[in-house]
């Protein structure tokens, strides 16, 4: 029996990284999924790999709510319910103060924060009693890693507006929840040199001494869908070797 038996889970940019990784291990664990993403060649790659009878894939954009109602209606009328919601799609992006466009800036915001609320909001009409709701937030929000100012604010927004969703979901049944990811072996930084930079300089911070793996997220994200975490509300949950919990332990300090 697997823990998502009978569920139907809605992962946003669920075509890479930390969202592919969740989508593989939920339909291992019997759920039905629906992922987004914005590359159509990506999706049906990922699809392909997720079984076709297990999975649907669709084009969306995240900064748009229409196209994410549009989604959420197409994976209800896929696999007939939604269960599980994990909003995940989000961008990097280096805002430096004193050099950065608007654009730049209000970008990283759109997607990593509106896109967020209108995720949830897309899904709402359809989630019940028991449904779970995941957002992926980051160490960053904490970490004042310099440049990037725009995604600090942004993971720091997802784990504030959590809160928010917890008092208005909870008299529905409805459960939100955060994982936290520290460092991971993501695209999100580049292939291959922006990964080996950053692996060179971040574990030396990180007091399990390494990156975190996707897999490793999901398993977090798993058990807040799961009904194992049937009376988790509101939780943030780090995924991040310790950094967050004890930075005096990393590695750079022996």
């Amino acid at each position: 029996m697997g823990k998502l038996n009978g569920k139907v889970a809605f992962i946003t940019g669920g075509n890479s990284g930390i969202g592919f990784a969740t989508a593989k291990l939920f339909v291992a664990e019997g759920a039905k999924v629906v992922i987004t993403g914005r590359n159509q060649v990506t999706l049906d790659k990922a699809v392909e790999e997720l079984g076709a009878s297990n999975s649907f894939g669709i084009q969306a954009e995240t900064t748009d709510p229409q196209s994410l109602e549009k989604a959420t209606a197409a994976a209800v009328e896929k696999f007939g319910r939604l269960d599980i919601v994990f909003a995940n799609a989000g961008i990097g992006g280096h805002t430096p103060l004193g050099g950065t466009e608007l654009a730049a800036f209000q970008e990283v915001m759109n997607v990593n924060v509106t896109g967020v609320f209108f995720t949830v909001q897309a899904a709402l009409p359809y989630l019940k009693e028991g449904a779970s709701v995941v957002l992926n937030g980051s160490v960053l929000a904490n970490a004042g890693s310099p440049g990037w100012a725009a995604y600090a604010a942004s993971k720091a927004a997802v784990t504030s507006m959590a809160k928010v969703f917890v008092s208005e979901l909870s008299p529905r049944g409805i459960r939100v929840n955060t994982v936290v990811p520290g460092p991971t072996r993501t695209p999100i930084w580049g292939q291959p040199e922006g990964l080996a930079q950053m692996e060179a300089k971040l574990t030396r911070s990180v007091p399990l001494n390494r990156l975190g793996e996707p897999e490793e997220i999901a398993n977090v994200a798993l058990f807040l869908a799961s009904d194992d975490a049937s009376y988790v509300q509101g939780a943030e949950i780090s995924v991040d070797g310790g950094g967050g919990s004890s930075p005096f332990g990393a590695p750079v300090y022996r």
